[in-house]
């Protein structure tokens, strides 16, 4: 099962195997991180699963949507590695990916 490594908000490192099919978000709000919020559920509306992603991994993920990329635009923590977890689909491709969980806007 590939692995996906967490980094919370307080600086402590988990890993944790994620299921087929599911997305960053959903892997890291399934397995216990309570300060990702992720209220909209998934629909790429509210910016509360923001993350940081490791660069090594930047040429894996999808494309931005001009729709992700609007509502980054309003974090005050937005970095060059910003992306909503909501928006990744957790693959084997993945494995190993680390994430840091934004601070709070």
């Amino acid at each position: 099962m590939p692995r996906l490594v967490v980094t919370n908000r307080e600086g402590t490192t988990s890993e944790i195997s994620v299921d087929d099919g599911l997305t960053v978000m959903e892997a890291i709000r399934d397995n216990g991180f309570d300060e990702l919020l992720a209220l909209c559920g998934g629909c790429c509306s509210c910016a509360t699963c923001h993350i940081h992603v490791d660069p090594a991994f930047a040429d894996k993920l999808p494309t931005m949507s001009e729709d992700e990329d609007d509502l980054l635009e309003s974090s005050d923590h937005r970095a060059p590695t910003s992306r909503l977890s909501c928006q990744i689909p957790f693959t084997a491709e993945l494995d190993g990916l680390h994430i840091t969980i934004a601070p709070e806007d």
